[in-house]
């Protein structure tokens, strides 16, 4: 018993994940293009344990489109400072308010 409450939890789960809402149809969220993107340093420590991998992270973009924050929701911790360094100085399009935009950053390892 206790295991079909678990199981039929975790296909619940799994249901909610892939029924899937992109990050263009969540509230709060917007598609402004960047006009100014910084390609992040690889850090030499991930190039020699050969990390590579996508950072996900949650910016906040002034109305003037100068980043105002971001928040990691995803990655590996060798490289967040290296993406967050570098979007921090990316800059999107005006718009008429403040949006939240969801961006990956990728290292490729060379």
């Amino acid at each position: 018993m206790r295991r079909a409450r678990n199981l039929i939890a975790v296909a619940a789960l799994f249901a909610t994940l892939l029924s899937g809402t992109s990050d263009a149809q969540t509230p709060g969220r917007e598609d402004r293009k960047v006009v100014s993107r910084i390609a992040p340093f690889y850090p030499e420590i991930a190039k020699r344990m050969q990390v590579g991998g996508v950072i996900k992270l949650e910016v906040v973009v002034r109305a003037n489109g100068r980043v105002k924050s971001t928040k990691v929701v995803g990655g590996s911790p060798v490289l967040i400072q290296a993406a967050t360094t570098a979007v921090e100085k990316w800059k999107f399009e005006v718009a008429p308010q403040e949006t939240t935009e969801a961006v990956q950053v990728v290292f490729e390892l060379p």
